[in-house]
């Protein structure tokens, strides 16, 4: 099978050299509603089969500072660490000043995206409690009947997964005006601070061109579905309300359109369709055998049939976040290859933080969004 490597420009057309070297400084912007966290659980699993430092959230914070502005100190150890990190995958709104100062310079830079439309239905369903321009709506069509009636830009720092969070989460200003030559000179700055942009409405064949990108064996990018919900939370969003999140979420819109047709762009000058479709093939085939050796039932299950509750995931507005149940007839080894694939983001975040800062206080593992906004003042005094 070739491998690719990516040039420092990553326009030209990727040359497969003999052999290539597995990437292991890689940075990746969390997006948010985006399956971001099946991203960073594979991330996660690499820093630690790697033994690579991860830049993890300082103190009892669980996001690397979001809402606010990253900055460096928001990383913990950072002042006798320096740039000494592997691993950036916790949430963060971007800064690229910033996190050179905690990366190395050969770092490899990626994000993911998702369809506006779906998103805005997801974040509304989530952070209903949480955002006022949601909460006082009855249901997500009649939010975008009006939005503007729900919405207060002033209240940036909880309205923003209701406008643009993709945007906002690059560091844009999500409620800025949608002007051409604005956003044709953004989306040129995320093209040069990323090397790679993936697609979360085809999350498999993003697997494997990332798998290809940094030189990863196949196993390195198999994954479990993190953070889903179930069926039964989702609102059916009528025409006029997909049509009026094209407008509302402008920004967000003229972001996935250009990076979905640069991501089909990048498959074919390097993997091409053909060979695409077989490895996706092989990881689903792959995938299947894991959840067969490691799951009792197989597929994700509500939060009320999930047995361990050291695996139950963080619940939030009205969805209902899926989880897993592990067989009980597991080896160690298994055991524990297993563990670390249903573990949520914010228990694998504590966990690496115990290793990794063992004369540290541990993370209690809680609401981000309540931990965040109640310790930022202490903790984050400087504000963009």
């Amino acid at each position: 099978m070739k491998s690719y490597r990516i040039s420092k420009s990553h326009k030209e057309l990727l040359i497969p050299p003999m052999p290539c070297h597995a990437k292991t400084n890689v940075m990746f912007l969390k997006t948010h509603k985006t399956a971001s966290s099946t991203v960073l659980n594979i991330m996660f699993r690499f820093a630690e089969r790697h033994n690579l430092t991860v830049a993890l959230p300082a103190g009892q914070l669980l996001h690397l500072g979001h809402p606010l502005t990253f900055m460096a100190h928001f990383v913990e150890g950072f002042e006798t660490i320096g740039q000494n990190y592997n691993i950036m995958c916790n949430h963060l709104r971007f800064n690229s000043l910033e996190v050179k100062k905690v990366m190395p310079a050969n770092t490899f830079y990626f994000s993911i995206l998702r369809n506006p439309i779906p998103l805005l239905e997801s974040s509304y369903i989530y952070y209903k409690d949480h955002v006022p321009a949601f909460r006082s709506s009855k249901n997500v069509n009649e939010f975008l009947e009006s939005p503007t009636k729900y919405y207060q830009p002033a209240d940036y720092r909880m309205n923003i997964y209701a406008r643009n969070i993709m945007w906002f989460d690059f560091g844009y200003d999500n409620n800025a005006k949608d002007d051409a030559n604005y956003t044709q000179a953004v989306l040129k700055e995320i093209e040069h601070n990323f090397h790679l942009i993936l697609i979360a409405e085809y999350f498999d064949e993003s697997m494997i061109l990332l798998k290809h990108t940094l030189c990863w064996p196949l196993d390195d990018v198999i994954y479990f579905k993190l953070n889903s919900r179930s069926q039964d939370t989702i609102q059916t969003l009528t025409a006029k309300s997909e049509e009026q999140i094209k407008t509302w979420c402008s920004l967000d819109w003229k972001l996935y359109l250009h990076f979905n047709q640069s991501f089909w762009r990048r498959i074919e000058e390097t993997i091409g369709l053909d060979v695409l479709e077989k490895e996706v093939n092989h990881l689903r085939t792959r995938q299947k055998e894991l959840m067969e050796t490691c799951l009792s039932e197989q597929e994700a299950v509500r939060e009320d049939h999930i047995r361990n509750k050291a695996f139950l995931p963080f619940q939030s507005g009205a969805a209902n976040i899926l989880g897993y149940n592990l067989r009980q007839d597991l080896d160690n080894t298994t055991l524990r290859t297993c563990q670390k694939m249903v573990t949520p983001e914010l228990q694998y975040t504590s966990h690496l933080y115990a290793v990794q800062h063992p004369d540290k206080e541990k993370k209690v593992v809680g609401s981000p969004l309540l931990r965040t906004r109640s310790q930022e003042k202490k903790q984050l005094p400087r504000s963009n």
